[in-house]
Protein backbone atom coordinates (compact mmCIF):
# COMPACT_ATOMS: atom_id res chain seq x y z
CA UNK A 1 0.00 0.00 0.00
CA UNK A 2 2.34 2.24 1.10
CA UNK A 3 6.28 2.91 2.14
CA UNK A 4 5.72 4.59 5.94
CA UNK A 5 5.87 1.44 8.47
CA UNK A 6 3.79 3.53 10.89
CA UNK A 7 0.87 3.98 8.26
CA UNK A 8 1.06 0.32 7.60
CA UNK A 9 0.68 -0.79 10.69
CA UNK A 10 -2.15 1.01 11.27
CA UNK A 11 -6.14 0.25 10.46
CA UNK A 12 -8.50 2.20 8.54
CA UNK A 13 -10.16 3.47 11.40
CA UNK A 14 -7.10 4.64 13.22
CA UNK A 15 -6.10 6.13 10.35
CA UNK A 16 -9.06 7.76 10.21
CA UNK A 17 -8.67 9.12 13.84
CA UNK A 18 -5.25 10.10 13.68
CA UNK A 19 -5.79 12.17 10.40
CA UNK A 20 -9.05 14.04 11.96
CA UNK A 21 -6.90 14.87 15.10
CA UNK A 22 -4.77 16.61 12.65
CA UNK A 23 -7.04 18.61 11.58
CA UNK A 24 -8.57 19.47 14.63
CA UNK A 25 -5.20 20.67 15.97
CA UNK A 26 -5.31 22.91 13.23
CA UNK A 27 -8.32 23.96 12.79
CA UNK A 28 -9.24 24.99 15.95
CA UNK A 29 -6.61 27.67 16.34
CA UNK A 30 -7.19 28.87 12.90
CA UNK A 31 -11.05 29.54 13.92
CA UNK A 32 -9.53 31.19 17.15
CA UNK A 33 -7.43 33.90 14.90
CA UNK A 34 -8.64 34.24 11.82
CA UNK A 35 -12.60 34.47 12.80
CA UNK A 36 -13.98 37.78 15.22
CA UNK A 37 -15.24 37.02 18.40
CA UNK A 38 -19.00 37.60 17.33
CA UNK A 39 -18.92 35.18 14.68
CA UNK A 40 -21.38 31.78 15.72
CA UNK A 41 -18.00 30.18 14.37
CA UNK A 42 -15.61 31.35 16.75
CA UNK A 43 -13.44 29.22 18.89
CA UNK A 44 -12.88 31.23 22.56
CA UNK A 45 -9.18 31.40 23.54
CA UNK A 46 -10.45 29.55 27.04
CA UNK A 47 -11.50 26.54 24.90
CA UNK A 48 -8.64 26.65 22.66
CA UNK A 49 -6.53 26.13 26.03
CA UNK A 50 -9.04 23.59 27.57
CA UNK A 51 -8.56 21.51 24.42
CA UNK A 52 -4.74 22.29 25.04
CA UNK A 53 -5.01 20.69 28.56
CA UNK A 54 -7.06 18.15 27.47
CA UNK A 55 -4.41 17.18 24.48
CA UNK A 56 -1.24 17.49 27.48
CA UNK A 57 -3.05 14.92 29.74
CA UNK A 58 -3.66 12.63 27.13
CA UNK A 59 -0.26 12.76 25.59
CA UNK A 60 0.55 11.57 29.41
CA UNK A 61 -1.90 8.89 29.07
CA UNK A 62 -0.84 7.67 26.17
CA UNK A 63 3.00 7.69 27.63
CA UNK A 64 1.60 5.82 31.21
CA UNK A 65 -0.54 3.43 28.81
CA UNK A 66 2.53 2.52 26.27
CA UNK A 67 4.94 1.63 29.34
CA UNK A 68 2.63 0.28 32.40
CA UNK A 69 -0.25 -1.46 30.33
CA UNK A 70 2.05 -2.81 26.52
CA UNK A 71 5.18 -2.74 28.38
CA UNK A 72 4.17 -3.99 31.77
CA UNK A 73 6.62 -1.43 33.32
CA UNK A 74 5.01 0.44 36.39
CA UNK A 75 6.92 3.53 36.36
CA UNK A 76 6.09 6.64 38.75
CA UNK A 77 8.42 9.02 37.63
CA UNK A 78 6.72 10.28 34.73
CA UNK A 79 5.50 12.98 36.31
CA UNK A 80 8.52 14.44 36.69
CA UNK A 81 9.14 14.35 32.80
CA UNK A 82 6.23 15.95 32.21
CA UNK A 83 6.61 18.58 34.24
CA UNK A 84 10.37 19.28 32.84
CA UNK A 85 9.02 19.56 29.62
CA UNK A 86 6.24 21.67 31.30
CA UNK A 87 8.56 23.86 32.51
CA UNK A 88 10.64 24.19 29.34
CA UNK A 89 7.38 25.11 27.70
CA UNK A 90 6.83 27.71 30.54
CA UNK A 91 9.95 29.48 30.61
CA UNK A 92 9.42 30.22 26.62
CA UNK A 93 5.83 31.33 27.76
CA UNK A 94 6.97 34.04 30.36
CA UNK A 95 9.80 35.21 28.13
CA UNK A 96 6.51 36.13 25.20
CA UNK A 97 4.79 38.32 27.72
CA UNK A 98 7.60 40.87 27.56
CA UNK A 99 6.25 44.40 28.74
CA UNK A 100 2.98 43.55 28.84
CA UNK A 101 3.79 41.87 32.77
CA UNK A 102 3.17 43.32 36.28
CA UNK A 103 6.41 44.97 36.33
CA UNK A 104 7.07 45.89 32.41
CA UNK A 105 10.35 44.57 32.06
CA UNK A 106 11.33 43.49 28.35
CA UNK A 107 13.95 40.89 29.04
CA UNK A 108 12.96 39.29 32.93
CA UNK A 109 10.09 37.38 33.44
CA UNK A 110 7.74 39.14 36.35
CA UNK A 111 8.91 36.26 38.65
CA UNK A 112 12.56 37.50 38.28
CA UNK A 113 11.52 40.94 39.17
CA UNK A 114 10.01 40.47 41.63
CA UNK A 115 12.38 38.34 43.41
CA UNK A 116 15.67 40.91 42.43
CA UNK A 117 17.12 39.29 40.00
CA UNK A 118 18.93 41.48 37.61
CA UNK A 119 20.16 39.74 34.43
CA UNK A 120 18.61 36.73 32.54
CA UNK A 121 20.26 33.31 33.99
CA UNK A 122 22.34 31.53 31.14
CA UNK A 123 20.02 28.45 30.89
CA UNK A 124 16.77 30.96 29.78
CA UNK A 125 18.90 32.42 27.06
CA UNK A 126 16.90 31.03 23.62
CA UNK A 127 13.60 30.85 25.06
CA UNK A 128 12.08 33.26 23.27
CA UNK A 129 12.14 31.30 19.92
CA UNK A 130 9.80 28.75 19.53
CA UNK A 131 11.32 26.19 17.92
CA UNK A 132 14.20 26.41 20.22
CA UNK A 133 11.38 26.07 23.53
CA UNK A 134 9.75 23.20 21.60
CA UNK A 135 12.73 21.08 20.77
CA UNK A 136 14.19 21.93 24.60
CA UNK A 137 10.72 20.73 26.07
CA UNK A 138 11.51 17.46 24.37
CA UNK A 139 15.06 17.19 24.34
CA UNK A 140 15.26 17.94 28.16
CA UNK A 141 12.82 15.08 29.57
CA UNK A 142 14.16 12.91 26.62
CA UNK A 143 18.12 13.18 27.94
CA UNK A 144 17.23 12.98 31.12
CA UNK A 145 15.27 9.18 30.66
CA UNK A 146 17.73 8.48 28.64
CA UNK A 147 20.20 8.43 31.28
CA UNK A 148 18.03 7.17 33.52
CA UNK A 149 16.88 4.24 31.20
CA UNK A 150 20.31 3.38 30.65
CA UNK A 151 21.64 3.37 34.32
CA UNK A 152 18.06 1.61 35.66
CA UNK A 153 17.85 -0.78 32.75
CA UNK A 154 21.55 -1.62 32.42
CA UNK A 155 21.92 -2.98 35.55
CA UNK A 156 18.72 -5.13 35.20
CA UNK A 157 16.44 -3.38 37.68
CA UNK A 158 12.85 -4.65 37.26
CA UNK A 159 9.58 -4.86 39.41
CA UNK A 160 8.39 -2.91 42.15
CA UNK A 161 12.18 -1.80 42.17
CA UNK A 162 12.12 -0.08 39.66
CA UNK A 163 8.97 1.76 40.02
CA UNK A 164 10.85 2.46 43.52
CA UNK A 165 13.55 4.12 41.98
CA UNK A 166 11.10 6.01 39.61
CA UNK A 167 9.41 7.42 42.57
CA UNK A 168 12.95 8.28 44.17
CA UNK A 169 13.48 9.96 40.65
CA UNK A 170 10.78 12.30 40.65
CA UNK A 171 11.04 13.16 44.13
CA UNK A 172 15.05 13.98 43.98
CA UNK A 173 14.15 16.13 40.85
CA UNK A 174 11.57 18.35 43.09
CA UNK A 175 14.67 18.70 45.78
CA UNK A 176 17.12 19.43 43.49
CA UNK A 177 14.64 22.06 41.62
CA UNK A 178 13.76 23.66 45.31
CA UNK A 179 17.63 24.03 45.74
CA UNK A 180 18.81 24.98 42.72
CA UNK A 181 16.07 28.31 42.59
CA UNK A 182 17.09 29.06 46.65
CA UNK A 183 20.51 28.97 45.45
CA UNK A 184 20.25 31.89 42.26
CA UNK A 185 17.56 33.99 43.86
Amino acid sequence: MTSFPLIRTMDRGGLIFVILLAAIAVVVPVLNLALPPTSPFNVSTYVVALLGKYACYAVLALALDLVWGYCGILSLGHGAFFALGGYAMGMYLMRQIGTRGVYANPILPDFMVFLNWKELPVYWYGFQHFPYALLMTVAAPGVLAFVFGWFAFRSRVTGVYLSIITQTLTFALLLGFFLFFRFCS
